[in-house]
């Protein structure tokens, strides 16, 4: 346990930790809203301890419930010398009894425990966090994956981590076939790495995840934004038959289109556009392939009509479905070239 514990570094100028490569230590901080993110972290912590001393007394605790002594009898050494895990949960919703006891044993944490606890965000409880990343313990920061590029990074370590293979395109697929929630995009990560024999495309995505709402938003964008008007209208009706909701048909179109838009208004290298613009390198490339089919004049009709498909789907048009036919159509006939 105490090699273990010794990994994390004890700095307050360095005690900020990825989920991905926490180590134990006699506090650890898990906090922020994202709960997967913070279950992968916890797992990650309690993995090690076990590996480190298997024989490790796990304990678990709520914070709002807490009954005051409840910390101390915990981590105080066995008959036996076991080493200690504690996980302390709903910490954002700690009563007085627990802050009391959990700032009093943050001046003398016991050598042979690890004390993970995890906090869901707000402002509860600011005294402790405050004192815990001053005295230097890990902290581990789980805040939502919101943009595509994040999830984008978060697919491409999971592949990384387990050394397999995936190609950039079907990176981004997967995204937009299950990138709703995060949890779910992880479950798909698993698959495919358990599953696909080789380096994962963008086929191997379509065969897995090809009939997600979302997928099917983006074939439908993909097939727009190439001016193909026939595939786009034809993948579009299929999806609206099949129960596809408009509003995540029309977001895919309007988020191909800002992408372009951005890309657009950016000069220098893909790589500096990239960091300019917080996306991919990849992304960036791919967008400027898209940006010669438009003029300005097409992409600001184009925008302009996913803008009003957008209010229609939402509640302002009594027929969501001719809305994003129409927005649709509006993009296919405005690329150059088609």
């Amino acid at each position: 346990m105490a090699a273990a514990q010794k990994r994390a570094t004890r700095s307050p100028a360095s005690n900020t930790a990825s989920w991905r490569d926490v180590a134990p230590a006699r506090i650890v901080l898990v906090s922020g809203p994202e709960e997967y993110l913070g279950i992968r972290a916890m797992d990650r912590i309690r993995s090690q301890v076990r590996a480190a001393a298997p024989d490790v007394e796990l304990s678990r605790m709520n914070a709002a419930g807490y009954e005051p002594g409840a910390l101390t009898m915990q981590v105080s050494p066995s008959l036996f010398g076991e080493s200690k895990l504690i996980e302390v949960e709903a910490v954002e919703g700690m009563n007085d009894a627990f802050l009391a006891d959990a700032l009093a044993y943050l001046q003398h944490p016991e050598e042979d425990a690890v004390v993970v606890l995890r906090h869901a965000g707000g402002a509860r409880g600011k005294k402790l966090l405050d004192a815990i990343r001053k005295d230097g313990w890990p902290v581990v920061d789980c805040q939502p994956l919101k943009k595509d590029a994040d999830k984008v990074q978060f697919v491409a370590a999971e592949f990384k981590a387990a050394g397999r293979r995936i190609n950039q395109d079907a990176v981004q697929a997967l995204v937009n076939a299950v990138g709703a929630d995060l949890s779910e995009l992880a479950a798909a990560c698993a698959q495919l790495i358990a599953d696909a024999g080789t380096t994962v495309t963008t086929d191997t995505v379509d065969k897995y995840y090809g009939g997600r709402v979302e997928a099917t938003a983006f074939k439908v964008a993909d097939a727009a934004m190439a001016g193909n008007a026939p595939l786009a209208l034809s993948t579009l009706r299929h999806a609206l038959a099949t129960g596809a909701d408009p509003v995540p048909l029309v977001a895919a179109l309007a988020s191909k289109l800002r992408t372009v838009a951005r890309v657009a208004g950016a000069s220098g290298s893909s790589a500096q556009i990239a960091a300019e613009l917080g996306m991919q390198p990849w992304l960036v490339e791919q967008a400027q392939r898209d940006v010669g089919r438009w003029t300005p004049e097409g992409l600001v009709r184009s925008i302009q009509a996913t803008a009003e498909a957008d209010a229609q789907v939402k509640g302002l048009s009594r027929d969501p479905v001719y809305a994003v036919e129409h927005a649709v159509t509006v993009i296919a006939m405005s690329v150059q070239g088609r």
